[in-house]
């Protein structure tokens, strides 16, 4: 309880002055803002017949800029303790303000004759609630505003933080599936291990130091999915059909998430060695078109008759979050398997 009146407290001014009147800048605008407040107010107390009208006038403006100035200080205060505003007060206050004001532009067409106190009453009480109102709806759109924009910031730190932790397991992820292959290799061909951790630690130095980054260029990714694919020859051998047709990339300003299309291309070998089929058959293709980098893989593919709860792994769920992080509404991915092919199909904007 105590912490809910800290915070509560901790929303109001220093004092009432500073709440009432606000920044300078409140004051600054409320004195550009009298002149032609004035004017309107002497031209419809001339109308309904107001001796003086022009004291009444000076009177009545600083009235409304007083009565603004109230009704935003009314309203801060009771959206002090409030985190949200319902948009039906927005609503009502600005049908109230509607009201009234049609209101004066009818009592001003058609005054009581000879009845000078009841037309200024019938003028001063909707021009007094219009003041407050339009004070109160000022500051609780500027409240609610706020709180979007809160509200925003907040969302965008959370996905940093997300995508951060994404990102974080990448390199592990991928340690993890490359040591197990050598791990087989060390057993039955040997022979192949010195060359394959010289492109480990290629592919590593690129996983761990280079993509800190949230966006790096392209041509860097493709320079790193390249030696990856040359690890992967070396270790499958004659087994392997690889087509490749990956446009040379040297614009450095093409920019993509880094090691995104890896998992894919990372799966692809995972999954194709498990085939039953004496071969390998492995198809990747990358263009650029336009705002887009277009990504395709085929890869051949036995699906079993029962698949585990988590086939799918770390890889491909990590790659989901990340799209809908980074590419929201600027991607489309389409995975498509059958009992022989496995495949991928990913539009992206460049960044």
């Amino acid at each position: 309880m105590n912490k809910k009146n800290d915070q509560y407290m901790s929303q109001l001014p220093d004092n009432w002055i500073n709440g009432y009147f606000g920044r300078g800048v409140y004051l600054i605008l409320s004195a550009l803002v009298s002149a032609p407040i004035y004017l309107a107010i002497e031209a419809y107390v001339r109308s309904i017949d107001v001796h003086k009208d022009e004291a009444v006038a000076a009177v009545a403006t600083g009235c409304f800029i007083a009565g603004v100035f109230a009704g935003r200080y009314i309203a801060q205060i009771w959206s002090a303790g409030k985190r949200s505003i319902p948009n039906t007060l927005l609503i009502g206050l600005i049908i109230l303000i509607v009201a009234n004001i049609s209101w004066l532009f009818f009592h001003a067409d058609f005054p009581l004759e000879g009845r000078a106190a009841i037309n200024l009453l019938l003028f001063w009480l909707p021009f007094v609630i219009v003041s407050l109102a339009l004070g109160i709806l000022i500051k609780l759109i500027r409240t609610v505003t706020q709180n979007q924009l809160q509200e925003a910031q907040t969302s965008a730190a959370n996905s940093q933080s997300e995508l951060q932790l994404l990102q974080s397991q990448l390199s592990p992820h991928f340690l993890f599936n490359t040591l197990n292959n050598l791990y087989g290799l060390s057993i039955s061909q040997h022979e192949k291990i010195p060359p394959l951790l010289l492109k480990l630690s290629d592919l590593l130095r690129y996983s761990v130091y280079d993509v800190k980054e949230t966006f790096v260029p392209l041509i860097d990714e493709l320079a790193y999915i390249n030696n990856y694919i040359d690890f992967e020859k070396i270790r499958i051998g004659d087994r392997l059909e690889l087509s490749i047709d990956i446009e040379n990339v040297v614009r450095t300003d093409i920019k993509i998430a880094p090691m995104l299309l890896i998992v894919f291309i990372e799966n692809a070998f995972k999954h194709s060695k498990n085939t039953t089929s004496e071969k390998i058959f492995i198809e990747i293709a990358l263009k650029t078109w336009g705002k887009m980098i277009l990504f395709s893989l085929k890869n051949s593919y036995n699906k079993p008759k029962l698949e585990p709860a988590n086939s799918g792994g770390l890889g491909l769920e990590n790659v989901n979050k990340r799209l809908a992080l980074l590419y929201p509404v600027e991607h489309v991915l389409d995975l498509q398997t059958t009992d022989d092919f496995y495949t991928v199909s990913l539009q992206l904007k460049m960044k």
